[in-house]
């Protein structure tokens, strides 16, 4: 991993993003942050993040809609997409799964697994 590594945090929880935001930065990523589906798909495509972290339950967009964006664009297809969001229904887990997502994790989390799932997903790209 180099410090150009990229990834868009996407949720609108101020304190989650904060809190992602520092052990990101602390494993020597750039952060991008967006607080809701419209601003995330703005800052890809101005970023091209190398990841997205994206909570389900979102305003304007949610993280299903932002998830069926992602994989549906040409240049964004192939980006490891790790949902991290407080629904943990077997159908909401299924659905994204399908829609592409490459991880599912359920808020509460632990930081440092998130962190070596990102890893995981980012050795496996390269």
């Amino acid at each position: 991993m180099t410090e150009k590594t990229k990834i868009l945090i996407c949720d609108d929880d101020p304190l989650l993003l904060e809190l992602v935001e520092y052990k990101l930065k602390a494993k020597g990523y750039l952060v991008i942050r967006a607080e809701n589906g419209e601003d995330a798909l703005i800052a890809m495509a101005a970023e091209k993040p190398d990841l997205v972290v994206l909570d389900a339950m979102m305003p304007m967009l949610d993280g299903f809609e932002v998830l069926r964006h992602i994989k549906q664009h040409p240049d964004f297809a192939q980006m490891p997409v790790v949902m991290l969001t407080a629904r943990k229904s077997e159908k909401d887990i299924v659905s994204a799964l399908d829609r592409g997502a490459d991880d599912y994790l359920v808020k509460p989390f632990i930081p440092d697994e998130l962190l070596a799932r990102i890893s995981r997903l980012l050795a496996a790209r390269r």
